[in-house]
């Protein structure tokens, strides 16, 4: 018995081609898909979707499967810029990779491929999934290093039957050694870091095109005034570089960090030092709350949770106030929790889900 077809996105990166292969060699019918999700400014100077779309093409020739192209730029500025022109301006920090595997990767480009016959949809993401008699579990990677279960969890039961991930026991080194061996020029690539759209162009020169600046007064924990900042958009909690102040205003050689932000008096607070109790919280809050089994976890059993991607798991409870809502409390003090950012629980290596971290 034949294996179902799969369509799987194709980025032009190493991972999705190395997944692609992979693919091919485990029987399926594979078919690539290179998403377009960035229209405005796409010069190769920010955004090099021209580039990645031929690197995808000659690894689709290389091992053998078809691909075409399909542009989903006007779904991602509706579902995914919006929201993060929206949370920026509020004062938080949003996490838009998060909205794009919710709303473009599995949900526009899995309706996509559905319409072409397609029964899974594959990417290179770092991650796993498993099938239980309860459901579906969304897995962490064999490589922790690269796990991308964070980017994941608001996959929905639906979502994650459709989905493969094939790189879940590889490590990233093997996945660039399988790449050269199988003569895929692209095996020393570069891995793509952020979103397309602000890509290596200077940040604050992007959202300043979208969001008015707004300068107000910058304080330190004793009320002091230090400066001006240059909006408050501009700006994230436990921001070290850029906040424009420079030396040091009590003598201690300490370097500054952004503490908070009160957008009522567009004030920026910053302390100095790491450790300072302001940086400092162990009790989370989040809201937009949701499990990928469909229901929140007990609240007497020992979870673990990130506040943000690439932070090593930390012990906590989660206190579940409402469905609309949860606490998630730390057995140790987390650094610069940000408004905006997503808290993702995990019972050991399956991650069960979360929410968007309040103020």
């Amino acid at each position: 018995m034949s294996k179902p077809k799969v369509v799987i996105g194709m980025s032009g990166g190493v991972d999705s081609s190395v997944a692609a292969w992979l693919l091919k060699e485990q029987g399926y019918q594979v078919t690539g898909l290179f998403m377009k999700n960035w229209q405005e400014d796409d010069t190769e100077q920010y955004c090099s979707s021209r580039k990645d779309f031929l690197d995808a093409v000659s690894v689709a020739e290389r091992i053998g499967i078809d691909i075409e192209a399909v542009n989903f730029a006007e779904e991602y500025k509706d579902r995914v810029f919006s929201y993060f022109l929206q949370e920026y301006e509020a004062g938080r920090t949003p996490n838009p990779d998060i909205l794009c595997n919710t709303e473009i990767k599995f949900k526009a480009f899995l309706d996509h491929a559905l319409s072409l016959g397609a029964e899974k949809i594959a990417t290179g993401h770092y991650a796993g999934v498993r099938q239980t008699k309860e459901g579906f579990e969304l897995l962490k990677a064999r490589d922790l290093t690269k796990d991308q279960s964070y980017f994941l969890h608001r996959l929905t039961q639906e979502q994650l039957s459709k989905a493969i991930f094939p790189l879940q026991n590889l490590l990233k080194t093997e996945v660039r050694q399988l790449a050269e061996n199988i003569g895929l020029h692209n095996y020393a690539k570069k891995d793509s870091t952020g979103i397309c759209f602000i890509g290596e162009r200077p940040f604050r020169e992007f959202l300043n095109r979208y969001l008015p600046s707004k300068p107000g007064p910058i304080f330190d924990d004793a009320g002091r005034h230090l400066g001006e900042h240059m909006g408050l958009v501009f700006y994230t909690l436990g921001q070290r570089k850029g906040i424009g102040i420079g030396g040091s205003k009590n003598g201690s050689g300490e370097p500054w960090f952004v503490a908070r932000k009160d957008m009522d008096s567009n004030s920026l607070y910053v302390v100095q030092g790491h450790e300072h109790p302001w940086l400092k919280t162990v009790r989370v809050h989040s809201q937009q709350p949701h499990w990928i089994a469909g229901s929140p976890p007990a609240e007497n059993i020992s979870l673990a949770a990130k506040t943000r991607y690439r932070q090593q798991d930390a012990a906590c409870h989660l206190k579940q106030q409402d469905t609309l809502s949860f606490t998630l409390e730390f057995d140790r003090a987390q650094w610069a929790v940000t408004p905006g950012q997503s808290a993702v629980v995990y019972a050991d290596n399956i991650c069960l889900g979360g929410g968007i971290i309040a103020a």
